[in-house]
């Protein structure tokens, strides 16, 4: 295995939520965990993963046989936007396409919870990245059950637990796309209250900042342990074999964004693709315009 790999494998491994295991956030998963890695380190190993990502990505696409999906989720401020810069950095835009989810529009609501994602997927030789995803089904709706009703479900279906419902059906529904060649790659940034604080307070108190500032984001931290338990739930009922969550300490940002470089870079490793072999039919050909364009050349 190339030492850069290993190295990434190792930092990863204590991230992974083991199927069938319970989770308990504060318990489990410290959010200002860093490993052994130290800050002046995070950026040669985050520049190696970019140039693996690179050189996956390109065989990616010439293959033109798997798809990856990432997934990140992460209460507000926990640095989505910023790891899908820093992380995606150096590959071709052509072959990626990020997918925000914001609150469902009409159209959205008009149909199955999973419908606006089913959509959004990636084909076969490309990487797609959900900005959220249809966990907020699980996660914001959860907290906030009145937005069930806007969902308009036929009552049968709110009948017995719909969230256990949901986790089975999201469970069900990865492991198609993984059986049908598209690679699902989950990651929870996890923040902790304080740090999300800090960040707040640098939206207002930064003019440049001030964009990313929304009331409705601060209003919603007195929900903060009903999010928690939400995405203890998530974490257990739905990292499987074929689908597991990795949770990825989010108060240092240095190390979230290696963190979740080095779990794509993994799971593309598992895939491995590899550039077609030409066409024997071709070669004779090959060989005549390589000729032609030698002689041309000289």
């Amino acid at each position: 295995m190339d030492k850069r790999l290993r190295v990434m494998t190792e930092l990863i491994e204590p991230l992974r939520v083991p199927p069938g295991s319970e989770v308990v956030l504060g318990r489990d998963y410290d959010p200002a965990y860093t490993g052994q890695v130290t800050r002046p380190q995070a950026g040669a190993l985050l520049a190696d993963s970019v140039e693996l990502l690179t050189d996956y990505q390109d065989r990616l696409a010439a293959q033109d046989t798997f798809g990856v999906l990432l997934v990140l989720q992460g209460i507000d401020a926990a640095g989505k936007d910023g790891t899908i810069k820093h992380v995606m950095s150096g590959v071709n835009p052509q072959a990626v396409d990020v997918t925000a989810f914001k609150q469902p529009s009409a159209e959205e609501l008009n149909h199955d919870f999973l419908w606006r994602c089913q959509r959004a997927l990636p084909g076969r030789g490309q990487i797609g990245i959900f900005n959220r995803s249809h966990y907020e089904e699980v996660l914001v709706v959860r907290v906030h059950p009145d937005l069930l009703a806007a969902e308009r479900m036929p009552p049968a279906a709110g009948q017995g637990d719909v969230w256990d419902r949901r986790y089975r059906e999201i469970n069900d529904w990865e492991r198609y796309l993984v059986d049908n060649g598209i690679r699902v790659v989950k990651v929870m940034l996890n923040l902790s209250k304080q740090e999300q604080a800090k960040r707040f307070l640098k939206r207002i108190d930064h003019p440049e900042k001030n964009w990313k500032f929304s009331p409705s984001d601060v209003r919603e931290r007195q929900y903060w342990d009903d999010y928690q338990k939400a995405f203890e739930a998530m974490l257990s009922q739905t990292s499987t074999q074929w689908a597991p969550w990795y949770v990825v300490p989010a108060d240092h940002k240095w190390f979230s964004r290696l963190a979740t470089a080095a779990v794509l870079v993994t799971a593309l490793d598992a895939i491995n693709p590899k550039y077609p072999a030409p066409d024997p039919a071709n070669a004779a050909e090959m060989e005549q315009v390589r000729q032609e364009l030698t002689a041309e050349a000289r």
